[in-house]
């Protein structure tokens, strides 16, 4: 049966509790009461109130006993609002009314059903139960509704055990007998009736009519429960096994089980525990490895503790005995608390220990802000750029008194995590620090980067850093000399004890009881707590027995008996329940002004509901007034509060709570569009959840936070195909599809197996939608993809299919890129004269003052083409220019390259872009010197970056330049690393040169190696079709074959390296291999012959005679010329 408590929290009168039981009015004489008593007794003076009072006394003095609208103490009152939750339902027949109709009078038959349904009222309403409805003799009876209990199951059970044997002691013309049915499950239960007299509490899903038909199966004045009641129940009753069943209605078989009788059990632990205690632990030894961890920090000797456990064994509790222990301890502490609802957002938990340090306030202004946190970082003599790092990321205006962040995204997202640490080792400088990293299981990708270089770089500083999670979450950092793992395990009975002597306090709890909550938590800190505080919030020592009798099983991730014991708690919330309901729908964590906005309640009403559940323990406050922050205490708290909602009610919450959000809070709809994403999807608005997650993913994007953007962008794209196949759905997907590529292509590599795909879907897209910029884009896109995958045949054909688009819609900037891609797509296939003509087509398009990187066009073909117009126009046309025979053009045009590179300092991609291609120039002009300035430059920026793609390409040149320098050693590792790589990012494209570089390498010593190594390399480019570098790796074979005496063969490989050369116009390659022919024809005595060979192709070249390839052929040809020829 409720209690007083709860009945006046039924009828929202929470607050008149404690006078009730000050002055011990209980159901017995609450019918006493007058108005009078009321008010001057009792103190309530609001006439209102007294009203509903005296008319709900009324109606339990009045009422007949089996209808649920009088059922005493059943009254829900003001819950009359559908909702989610567990209950056992009881489903009572009478045996035999049918044959007992037949043979009655009328007026006999109603007393008979009268003293029968009297006789389950009595027994339900013992029990706690509620009777929802009579229909003759068939009751349909509710354990946990409208108020939960933490036994549900045993005291319907027992319930139904009653009923059995009072029926039979009616006192009827013949023996009554009675059937039971019990069935325990998730339910929709309340007013599902608006209006009318259909008044009852109806139930829906398929618990109620499971009971029903078990009910039918039992045997007369037998109690038979399904399965799903008996795991409830432990070995409180003895019970038959009736096998499966197949019950008309239910889906399935179905286990049966007949309650015998109660079994006499020595102890409730002994009922529910059966198989016995896992062994447990206590905290003093994980304190005391906290505390040494701490010293040894203090000492210089930075420490990281690693703890996990699960959700609930008390690893907050455990950071609080340490911080308490620590409170004499001339320290700094620093606490970061992920959060759920942002492991996508960069760097939350940081921001918000920044705000928190700072005391940040929503309502200050942008110069307040400013003030603050210009205060905070004073502390530690920060410098203004870190400072104007620090306010960009708390998204505040630009103010005078820091630099101006002009940084490129990926430079600002390095910047300030080299900040971040610097403010750690500045701290750490003046004093101790011990920071606290909470639930890392939560935390964003961005803030674990930050951790991990945090980690690395506290060994020698003054702080000892503790990171908590869940078992799910495997951090990076084990087995590193500083860093300590610490598991908690379950708590020792000692310690279970102390958790309850500390929440008793002064109140009385007797000791059995007290042993009873021990026995039964399995030492898991959160059910301990959870469980004696509804034990003392019962209202009579047997109500306190039994909250104590069940408790959750540990092997169940979340227990039916502790969502009871939750159920139980809030149900005793009255009014304060629904802010509880709106609370739990915002997230763990919400602010006051958020629940004001959304709850549309009276500021008085709502502080008052605030504080009770403050005061129940379900909530804890944060901050202070006037807008301080409410966390619940435990996410399975918040979990049972939000599990209530129906889903209509829950999307209606979640789409207030979204639009509160946009409408209130601009600057989170601004700088975390992820959390308002993640209400419209609870909302069932998929359309603006989409557009959110887009907005989301460009933000990180931009804020080159990859793993983020990647997350939002395949959210969206998973949600946005519920919407209707139209153009507007189809727009969405094309711009998500093209976002992701651009994440991807960034994130793992153009030549990713997913880039390619997400392109080829924006292409069809883009096509279907007749969007031709956008065509355009995706077409570049797949361009890229076919290049760096190593598939020259497809580049080129999709390198012609982007041009003739872009002369069919007639754009200049779109026909140049692709001459351009035309152009390079032909040298790679060994094309060359082709290529020159197209480059060429390119460059007269460009236009240096249109297409600057600075001018809206030049912007707009960076967005659409990944890269700065003038660099690629340099890039491939300086290769070409080699190739075809005008070495001193193509340094030229390295030159310009690379001075246009230089100048785009926020542009990495592009810089990036432009050093690779004229280190490959100079590579090709042989000019060491140069290439290795370059390499160095190319290396330090990759690096700097942390980019695969670009710091492989960075060792091959590197490689090749250390190659050259006679640290044959070094090239292998550069060049063995390089490959390793670039095999990573997917790319295949320049790999048989680079094997070749290797296989170079390795004939100083290993020369069997190297001769595989050059066939792996031929291989390679016969495979793939890159065929452009075909004639220096035969002609470095053949250096090969010639060393190890093979020289017929490398002769071959000569005249193959000439010939290939030759066929693609490639001069550059054939003055090279006939130059190394030539000196083997000398070596053998056939002078004029190599003399005539090699002056053919020498005098192709009218310009550049200073590079080096002319510079030894004409050395060569001097040589030959002088030399005694056949016959003299």
């Amino acid at each position: 049966m409720p209690s007083i408590r709860e009945w006046l929290a039924s009828l929202g009168q929470s607050e008149y509790a404690d006078r009730f039981a000050e002055h011990r009015i209980d159901f017995s004489i609450l019918q006493d009461l007058t108005d009078k008593d009321l008010k001057q007794d009792l103190g309530i003076i609001p006439l209102g109130d007294r009203r509903k009072l005296l008319r709900a006394i009324a109606e339990l003095a009045g009422a007949a006993p089996i209808t649920p609208k009088h059922a005493p103490g059943s009254e829900p009152g003001q819950r009359d609002e559908a909702e989610r939750r567990q209950v056992t339902v009881m489903f009572a027949d009478l045996v035999g009314s049918t044959a007992l109709a037949a043979g009655m009078d009328p007026e006999d038959l109603r007393e008979v059903i009268s003293a029968y349904q009297k006789c389950v009222a009595d027994a339900v309403h013992h029990f706690g139960g509620f009777v929802a409805r009579c229909v003759g003799d068939g009751v349909l009876v509710y354990f946990g509704y409208p108020y939960a209990h933490e036994d549900d199951a045993e005291r319907a059970v027992r319930a139904g055990l009653d009923l059995v044997t009072v029926v039979a002691g009616l006192r009827t013309p013949a023996r009554q007998q009675v059937r039971v049915g019990i069935a325990t499950g998730v339910v929709v239960v309340g007013h599902l009736i608006p209006s009318g007299e259909a008044e009852e509490r109806g139930m829906v899903g398929e618990t109620p009519n499971l009971a029903a038909r078990l009910q039918s199966i039992a045997e007369p004045d037998t109690v038979v429960i399904a399965e799903s009641t008996r795991r409830l129940l432990g070995s409180f009753f003895q019970l038959d096994d009736l096998g499966i069943r197949s019950l008309k209605g239910i889906a399935g078989p179905v286990r049966a089980w007949a309650v015998l009788r109660a079994s006499s059990v020595t102890s409730r632990f002994e009922a529910l525990h059966a198989t016995g205690l896992t062994a447990l632990v206590g905290r003093e030894q994980e304190i005391e490895l906290l505390r040494r961890c701490f010293f040894k920090a203090t000492d210089g000797e930075g420490q990281v503790v690693l703890l996990s456990g699960e959700a609930g064994i008390g690893k907050s509790r455990l950071m609080s005995a340490f911080a308490g222990l620590l409170a004499g301890e001339p320290h700094i502490r620093l606490r970061f608390s992920c959060s759920p609802q942002h492991a996508d957002s960069p760097l939350y938990p940081i921001m918000d220990q920044i705000e928190r340090a700072a005391g940040l306030a929503r309502e200050d202004t942008p110069s307040t802000k400013l003030d603050k946190l210009d205060g905070l970082l004073k502390q530690t003599s920060t410098s203004t750029q870190d400072a104007a790092l620090f306010a960009v990321m708390l998204s505040l205006p630009h103010d005078p008194r820091f630099p101006v962040v002009e940084l490129t995204p990926q430079q600002r997202r390095q910047g300030t995590l080299q900040a971040l640490t610097r403010q750690v080792e500045a701290l750490a400088r003046s004093c101790p620090v011990l920071m606290v990293f909470e639930d890392a299981h939560w935390a964003d990708p961005t803030s674990l980067e930050l951790l991990g270089r945090v980690v690395d770089r506290i060994e020698a500083l003054n702080v000892l850093l503790i990171v908590t999670f869940r078992p799910e979450f495997k951090p990076g950092w084990v087995g590193k000399p500083h860093v300590t793992s610490l598991s908690l395990n379950r708590l020792a009975r000692p310690e279970v004890g102390a958790i309850i002597d500390h929440i008793v306090g002064n109140k009385a709890l007797p000791v059995d009881i007290r042993q009873e909550i021990i026995e039964r938590t399995d030492g898991i800190p959160l059910f301990v707590e959870e469980m004696t505080k509804a034990v003392l919030e019962a209202e009579s020592e047997s109500e306190a027995r039994r909250t104590a009798a069940l408790v959750p099983s540990p092997a169940l991730a979340v227990p039916a008996s502790l969502y009871a014991s939750l159920m139980a708690r809030l149900d005793r919330l009255g009014p304060a329940k629904e802010l509880a309901q709106i609370g739990a729908a915002i997230g763990r964590e919400f602010s006051h002004p958020l629940l004001a906005a959304v709850a549309h309640k009276p500021e008085a009403e709502l502080q008052a509901a605030l504080e009770r559940l403050i005061s129940a323990g379900l909530l804890l406050r944060r901050g202070g007034v006037p807008y301080p922050t409410y966390y619940f205490k435990h996410v399975l708290v918040r979990d049972a509060a939000y599990s209530t909602l129906l889903r209509e009610p829950r999307y209606a919450l979640h789409a207030r709570i979204a639009e509160t959000l946009e409408s209130h809070f601009t600057d989170i709809s601004e700088n975390r569009p992820e959390l308002i994403a993640h209400h419209y999807r609870e909302a069932g608005d998929v359309a603006k959840a989409v557009a959110y997650l887009s907005a989301a993913g460009d933000r990180a994007l931009s804020d080159s936070a990859l793993k983020e953007a990647y997350e939002h962008i395949t959210q969206a794209l998973q949600l946005i195909s519920a919407l209707p196949d139209n153009d507007i759905r189809r727009r969405g997907e094309l711009k998500l599809q093209t976002a992701l590529a651009r994440t991807l292509q960034e994130q793992k590599g153009y030549a990713d197996r997913q880039v390619g795909e997400a392109y080829i879907k924006a292409s069809e897209f883009s096509k279907r939608l007749g969007d031709a910029g956008m065509h355009l884009a995706a077409l570049y896109g797949l361009w890229a993809y076919h290049y760096l995958s190593g598939q020259p045949a497809a580049m080129l054909e999709q390198a012609n299919e982007f041009l003739a688009f872009a002369e069919r819609e007639g754009e200049t900037g779109p026909i140049m890129v692709g001459y351009r891609l035309v152009g390079t797509s032909r040298l790679i296939n060994g094309y060359i004269a082709g290529a020159s003509d197209a480059l060429y087509q390119a460059l007269v398009r460009y236009d240096p003052d249109m297409h600057d990187a600075a001018s809206p066009v030049g912007r707009s073909l960076r967005a659409r083409f990944g890269h700065d117009v003038g660099v690629t126009m340099y890039s491939y046309r300086s290769w070409a220019l080699w190739l075809s025979g005008q070495p001193a053009d193509a340094e030229k045009a390295a030159e310009s390259e690379l001075e246009r590179g230089q100048a785009l300092e926020r542009d990495d991609q592009s810089r990036l872009y432009a050093l690779w291609h004229a280190g490959i120039t100079y590579v090709l002009l042989r000019n060491v010197d140069k290439a290795a300035e370059i390499g160095s430059k190319l290396t330090e920026l990759a690096n700097d970056r942390q980019l695969r793609y670009w710091q492989a390409l960075a060792d091959f040149l590197c490689g090749w330049c250390a190659m050259r320098a006679g640290r044959a050693g070094d090239a292998v590792g550069l060049l063995q690393e390089g490959l390793q790589l670039w095999a990573q990012t997917g790319s295949r494209i320049f790999r048989p040169i680079c094997l070749a570089f290797l296989a170079e390498a390795y004939a100083a010593d290993k020369p069997d190696l190297a001769h595989r190594t050059f066939e792996e390399a031929l291989r390679t480019a016969s495979e793939t079709g890159e065929r452009w570098a075909q004639p220096e790796i035969h002609r470095l074979f053949a250096d090969l074959l010639i060393r190890g005496g093979s020289s017929a063969e490398a002769v071959a490989h000569y005249e193959q390296a000439i010939a290939v050369a030759r066929e693609q116009g490639s001069r550059s390659f054939e003055l090279r291999a006939t130059t190394s022919l030539a000196r083997v024809l000398s070596d053998q005595g056939r002078h004029a012959e190599a003399y005539d060979r090699l002056l053919n192709i020498y005098r192709f070249f009218d310009a550049g005679r200073d590079a080096a390839d002319l510079v030894d052929a004409k050395a060569l040809l001097d040589g030959l010329s002088s030399s005694p020829q056949p016959g003299q």
